[in-house]
């Protein structure tokens, strides 16, 4: 069955605060603890640790006076400490990420994952039941389907809790055929241009806040230097915490503008067309161009591209990347001529061969669509 999350923001009282940020230091200390292990292993033995050893480990440290007290938070978030720090290493000899590191508590965003054992996750009411936590209100902005089967709590650095629920969901019922296909073409000035002629206006929501962060991080820089001149730590300095989370809260206004928009556009895209088009950018590589690397990181376009593969997955609907070489904005769309290679700042054209008019980014959508369902008919 599909996977699905919910993310919900909690509000817990003072002792669920409490223990969710002893559970939050108590698993960074499980994962740290057997992350060093690994390594003295892996250099006395030439290999490293597996579930079971770290399991039986855990359980002895339960039981020694000095480790005791890891027994006052919920088990099941231990233990997926260090399934997280074996999913990490799987990756990390897959090649898909660097070396495990260490876990710090000055990590202003802290989270741990349960299970579901017993149904002592459940929704009930508008209020949520969590392992040792109890009831507490939250914000319950959804129905929630399926089977709940893990819980991670975070603690954000603008100080909010959210619950986010993994359900276990029947299978989607795949949404009629509209026998429509589309070319996107992604971009900065617009966000998406489609094949039929449609610009999808990039909404700069960091540039929209970038002042206003601007200004406020000035006084965050202030308050820090004031209390490293005093030599105070910043911990117990009132003032400059309160500019921190107001800061933070800035930031994730605008990361939770973005997500609403790209779920809505790649929503939207995935209801009208059976096949959708694209061209597999190489984003890391184009973020090494300093002119464009905060644009680009603002339009977050691999994470469109995500949403649109994992709906599409859902609801039956096919999704073609076309290769990152191929010369989609280069080539008349309706004669296939090619004549030479044309700068950025070429944004229209016309055809010698036809005479067609041509206007950059539409036409190299239409070439994406083109190219996308020569190779679905392949």
């Amino acid at each position: 069955m599909p996977h699905k999350a919910y993310k919900f923001r909690i509000y817990p009282n003072k002792d669920q605060q409490a223990l969710i940020h002893q559970t939050h230091g108590h698993c960074r200390f499980v994962y740290n603890h057997f992350l060093e292990r690994w390594n003295t292993s892996y250099e006395e033995e030439g290999k490293g640790l597996n579930r079971s050893i770290m399991s039986k480990m855990l359980t002895k440290m339960k039981k020694q006076d000095d480790t005791a007290w890891l027994r006052n938070v919920d088990s099941v978030a231990l233990q997926a400490s260090y399934e997280n720090l074996m999913d990490a290493f799987k990756r990390f000899f897959k090649g898909q990420n660097k070396y495990p590191r260490f876990k710090s508590k000055k990590n202003l965003v802290q989270s741990y994952t349960t299970k579901n054992s017993h149904n002592c996750i459940a929704i009930i009411g508008n209020t949520i039941k969590l392992p040792k936590l109890g009831l507490m209100k939250f914000a319950k902005s959804r129905d929630i389907e399926g089977r709940i089967l893990k819980a991670t709590i975070k603690y954000n650095a603008s100080g909010k809790f959210y619950v986010s629920l993994l359900c276990e969901v029947p299978d989607f019922k795949p949404l009629p055929k509209t026998n429509q296909s589309v070319g996107i073409d992604l971009g900065i000035t617009d966000f998406a241009i489609l094949s039929d002629g449609r610009k999808v206006d990039n909404q700069r929501f960091t540039a929209k806040m970038e002042q206003k962060l601007k200004r406020e991080q000035r006084k965050l820089s202030r308050r820090y230097e004031q209390a490293k001149k005093e030599g105070r730590d910043l911990r117990a300095c009132m003032n400059y915490q309160k500019q921190r989370r107001r800061v933070a809260r800035l930031r994730e206004r605008v990361a939770f503008q973005r997500e609403d928009f790209l779920n809505k556009l790649s929503t939207e895209l995935i209801r009208h067309y059976d096949v959708i088009c694209l061209e597999d950018l190489n984003t890391k590589g184009m973020m090494k161009n300093h002119k464009l690397a905060k644009a680009i990181a603002d339009v977050s376009w691999s994470e469109f591209v995500t949403k649109l593969k994992y709906k599409a997955q859902w609801l039956d609907r096919k999704i073609v990347e076309i290769d990152r070489f191929y010369p989609s904005s280069q080539i008349c769309h309706v004669c296939g001529h090619r004549d030479g290679k044309k700068t950025l700042d070429i944004r229209q054209w016309t055809c010698p061969s036809c005479g067609t008019l041509l206007d950059r980014d539409i036409n190299a959508s239409k070439n994406i669509l083109t190219g996308g369902l020569r190779i679905l008919r392949q």
